[in-house]
């Protein structure tokens, strides 16, 4: 089939590159989100999904707005038999969908109907499940509500970030994506509806979201700080600025600690929750690079008594 891939982000680069290295698939053109400010200069940088098909030599298109007059006509242009979808970043119109004769078709890093949204997966290890996946699915106008193609089932590691899982499902997912573009080819893949039970919703995670309530529970507090990193990076307050929180283990023997009271020893660096204490493994201060939990007790001179949190 001849295909238009949409996707921005690196997680989307590993399923782009699959459908480059498919000997029964033609990628015509891609698109993806426009440039964006990055870095302390705010310079304008292409997406990897840009960059990736740039290398490529294939054809980069970046609407401002997928239903820009001038995006569409070109993409009628291109006469697109299928566009698959990862991470693309923007809502698709209904004129935009009717282009391709097999429609478009997103790879979603959870099991539908299950975490619908922008953060299926920080969603998922928020929420304490222990396994997710990946389905295909063919867009309509709804929220990752069409009739899906494929899965594919992956466990949740008890220490896995949304970063490391996020990057296990891309892979994945790529195979998967792949996959469902032959079977569509071949006529022998056909959509099945989603059922109306088990729907969850996975809405971006704002920065609020992010911030640990430390009369959680333990396994509440390891939850958040997993599924917020990398992005957009779970935090507290420690004497009014923000600490960022990239790593912690709970503590099951340790139930003295107060919700945030801070304890310091040598090598270790402990907090309360609203059940057992988490130790500190990685944080990132203001301003600063990441650094051993324990470096920074030293570094700040925790006091007796001391609390995280506002």
């Amino acid at each position: 089939m001849k295909l238009v891939f949409a996707g921005t982000p690196e997680v989307a680069v590993p399923a782009l590159d699959a459908l480059i290295a498919s000997d029964r698939h033609e990628v015509a053109a891609v698109v993806t989100r426009p440039d964006a400010p990055a870095g302390r200069g705010r310079r304008l940088v292409a997406s990897p999904v840009a960059e990736r098909a740039e290398e490529a030599g294939i054809e980069v298109l970046k609407p401002v707005r997928p239903r820009d007059e001038e995006f569409l006509a070109r993409l009628r242009e291109i006469a697109p038999d299928c566009c698959p979808v990862v991470a693309y970043g923007a809502l698709l119109p209904k004129v935009a969908l009717d282009v391709p004769a097999r429609g478009w078709v997103n790879l979603h890093f959870s099991l539908l109907p299950a975490w619908r949204g922008a953060a299926p997966v920080q969603h998922s290890l928020m929420a304490g499940d222990e396994v997710t996946g990946a389905s295909t699915f063919l867009i309509e106008e709804g929220l990752d509500s069409g009739p899906v193609y494929g899965v594919l089932t992956e466990e949740i590691r008890p220490t896995d970030t949304s970063g490391d899982l996020l990057t296990r499902l891309a892979f994945a997912g790529a195979g998967l994506l792949a996959a469902t573009m032959d079977g569509i080819e071949d006529d022998t893949l056909h959509a099945v509806p989603q059922p109306n039970e088990g729907v969850t919703l996975a809405p971006k995670i704002t920065v609020e979201d992010a911030q640990v309530q430390w009369s959680a529970p333990a396994l509440r507090v390891d939850r958040v700080i997993r599924g917020c990193t990398p992005a957009p990076g779970a935090w507290t307050l420690f004497r009014g600025e923000r600490l960022k929180l990239i790593q912690a283990t709970p503590v099951l023997d340790r139930t003295d600690l107060a919700p945030g009271e801070l304890s310091a020893a040598k090598n270790n660096v402990y907090v309360g929750t609203g059940s057992h204490a988490v130790e500190l493994l990685w944080v990132q201060p203001q301003g600063k690079k990441p650094m051993r939990a324990a470096d920074w007790a030293r570094g700040v001179r925790i006091a007796h008594g001391e609390l995280l949190g506002s």
